[in-house]
């Protein structure tokens, strides 16, 4: 006998607020502040041989977020810029396409986000996105035999802000249960709980979670079984914790109590960032790949921090 399917209406209480939150994801207020354009140039001495360079990794990073919000080539990021300054009366030299294509991979990947002092319940879920080859189209009636490439997107998100605060792209092979380790350590803030879906049901992801004095709320998979042992590490006993609780409660229940039901927020940063930024990475690298990834994540932050909408169950 199939399940019933329940399905849920929601309503937005603050409408008027995140309104004008989506309108201001659409100004074009772009302003240089002293500090902006003193650092414009790069100051450090290379004592590697070569010309030295001409700027800075936040001209760099600014060229490429005007890239990723405007979704331009870097020829035309290029333009953009040289017009923008323009504007502005701002006499700085501008790096051109092959400079931003050359100096990508370079850049540090750090993810801006405010330290917060509250512990932080962090969220994790992946994703597939496209990268550079042949369109759907030309796949289909030609490469019928080749496997496509594409990259792995894995987030960690904050529950309560909803902002990422750590980003990882891997490539397609690469399981998720091995990259949440790695995500956590972005995350210098305390920690207080860590919610995933079955494919987070692993021994390093809970040893990871319990490492860092949080509670792991990871859905167990469907043939999870009871540790067996007379003294179990903590980690094993952080998971029989959750299967006994699921016994004694049930599925739904565990859930909703532990606020493990908040882990579709990450699922929901998954939409925003492809419904913004499209499906597809632009960059031909791995290393370039991740870094588009990072200056993404960094500019859809600022969009969540203009408002988010508050919704409330209506059935």
């Amino acid at each position: 006998m199939p399940k019933p399917e329940f399905t849920f209406r929601y309503r937005v209480r603050n409408w008027p607020e995140y309104n004008q939150a989506l309108v201001g994801r659409g100004r074009l207020t772009l302003w240089f502040d002293d500090t902006a354009v003193a650092g414009w140039r790069a100051n450090d001495q290379s004592v590697a041989p070569g010309r030295p360079r001409v700027y800075a990794d936040t001209t760099i990073e600014c060229a490429l977020t005007l890239k990723a919000v405007f979704h331009l080539s870097l020829r035309a990021t290029q333009g953009f810029l040289e017009s923008v300054l323009t504007v502005l009366r701002l006499e700085l030299p501008v790096p051109d396409y092959s400079t931003l294509s050359r100096r990508q991979p370079l850049l540090a990947a750090n993810l801006p986000f405010p330290t917060s002092a509250r512990p932080r319940h962090i969220v994790v879920d992946s994703t597939g996105v496209k990268v550079y080859e042949a369109g759907e189209w030309h796949a289909g009636k030609y490469l019928r035999n080749r496997r496509r490439t594409w990259r792995k997107l894995h987030l960690g998100v904050d529950e309560t802000t909803k902002e990422t605060v750590a980003v990882e792209v891997t490539t397609s092979r690469v399981h998720d249960s091995t990259r949440l380790p790695t995500l956590l350590c972005q995350v210098t803030d305390h920690i207080v709980q860590v919610s995933a879906d079955r494919g987070y049901d692993a021994h390093a992801c809970y040893e990871s979670i319990v490492s860092r004095g949080a509670v792991p709320t990871i859905l167990p998979r469907k043939n999870a079984r009871l540790g067996s042992g007379l003294d179990p590490p903590a980690w094993r006993t952080a998971r029989d914790e959750n299967l006994r609780e699921i016994q004694a409660q049930g599925h739904y229940e565990w859930r909703v109590s532990t606020g493990c039901t908040r882990r579709s927020l990450a699922e929901n940063t998954v939409s925003r960032f492809k419904t913004l930024f499209g499906g597809r990475l632009w960059a031909r690298t791995l290393e370039s790949q991740q870094i588009e990834a990072f200056v993404k994540c960094a500019a859809l932050n600022r969009m969540t921090g203009l408002g988010m909408p508050s919704s409330v169950r209506v059935l």
